[in-house]
């Protein structure tokens, strides 16, 4: 998540930077980029507090490899 931090301090000095020249198209602009960056990293913070390993084994491939144990 630090790439989106990044982003999104981008997008809030670029907001401060507007906003201190009056271009109010631009500042409604990056606030929607920051309202979605905001979103986004409270999406993967769920995400990655649900995750969970799933441990599925270790295969056993003796049986199908076609080798059989001597004296069979």
């Amino acid at each position: 998540m630090p790439r989106l931090q990044e982003i999104r301090d981008n997008l809030l000095a670029r907001l401060q930077e507007d906003k201190n020249q009056g271009l109010l198209g631009e500042v409604a602009a990056i606030e929607v980029s920051i309202a979605a960056a905001d979103q986004k990293a409270e999406a993967m913070q769920r995400l990655a507090a649900t995750h969970t390993t799933v441990h599925f084994g270790m295969p056993d491939f003796r049986s199908s490899a076609g080798r059989t144990a001597p004296g069979s």
